[in-house]
């Protein structure tokens, strides 16, 4: 099968189970739509990811969610809809627009009172909520600049409890994951950011984590995900 057949029956295969299991709503549609409209990159979560973070924090019983990385609010409708009654999302997203269309999307999915969204750089926010006991988060979802994934896993593991989940997304990025320099280093910031992560939470004691590779209409890539212990 040649690259491009491949490709396409790996987008005809995630439509399938999208419309087959997913059921992905209208205002999940509109949530993607908007943020094209408004020059957003086409970087959000598939639907299937959505649906599995909306089930993961159903699983745990989340409360209190973290994401790092709004983007236009496609993930965080999903987390929302995932917590218990009461419960919170706080998203962290640096770009004031997408903060923005982020906020109508939730409003229109009928969400916004369960998120609160922090502009600004999450390396500064994220110690914020430490001091502000906004803490402990049951699940975290890391989504944002790669460069930083070690520096947010390590924020993630002072911000969470026991029994809690961290998620990374784009850990595969292609196979570029692989991707070093001659001497050791990789070539790319964002795959030694992406690989710092992975050693870290290969390595720390306090976590348990695997990964799944991914395939669909967002070519190849894949998540981890981490048990703190």
């Amino acid at each position: 099968m040649q690259d491009a057949d491949r490709a396409e029956a790996w987008t005809a295969v995630e439509d399938y189970l999208t419309v087959t299991l997913v059921g992905e709503d209208q205002a999940q549609v509109s949530a993607r739509e908007s943020a094209d409209r408004e020059g957003l990159p086409a970087i959000e979560v598939s639907a299937p990811q959505g649906k599995l973070l909306m089930l993961l924090a159903k699983l745990t019983g989340a409360r209190k969610v973290l994401e790092i990385g709004t983007l236009g609010g496609y993930s965080t409708i999903w987390l929302a809809r995932g917590v218990s009654d009461g419960g919170e999302v706080v998203s962290c997203e640096y770009e004031p627009h997408h903060a923005e269309v982020a906020r109508r999307n939730l409003e229109a999915a009928g969400v916004a009172d369960k998120v609160s969204i922090r502009v600004g750089a999450a390396l500064e926010t994220l110690p914020s909520l430490a001091a502000g006991n906004d803490g402990p988060f049951d699940l975290v979802f890391i989504d944002a600049d790669k460069e930083n994934n070690r520096n947010y896993v390590e924020w993630a593991l002072r911000l969470t409890r026991p029994g809690s989940l961290i998620v990374v997304d784009n850990v595969v990025r292609s196979g570029q994951v692989l991707a070093e320099g001659g001497d050791g280093s990789t070539v790319d910031r964002d795959i030694r950011g992406t690989r710092d992560a992975l050693a870290l939470l290969g390595s720390d004691e306090r976590l348990d984590a695997t990964a799944i590779q991914t395939v669909g209409g967002k070519g190849w890539d894949g998540f981890a995900l981490a048990l703190v212990k």
